[in-house]
């Protein structure tokens, strides 16, 4: 059992969906990843992505997703 625990923490559950937050006033028509939000924020204040950065966007973006549609 703790082999597949320390998987999960390893790969971020990526088995599982992600989070979904319903923003129908801010997201028009397509999902955007916590990450991907993060990465817009950052860059628009002149700060360079890494590879790490891109490594956390990812890992954001498998967790939550922001959408502007109603659950199916």
């Amino acid at each position: 059992m703790k082999e597949e625990e320390a998987k999960d923490v390893e790969t971020g559950g990526q088995d599982s969906l992600p989070h979904r937050v319903r923003l129908p006033g801010f997201i028009l028509d397509e999902d955007v990843g916590l990450g991907t939000v993060v990465k817009r924020v950052t860059s628009a204040f002149g700060i360079r992505p890494c590879s790490g950065c891109e490594q956390r966007a990812a890992m954001l973006n498998r967790w939550l997703v922001f959408t502007g549609r109603h659950p199916k």
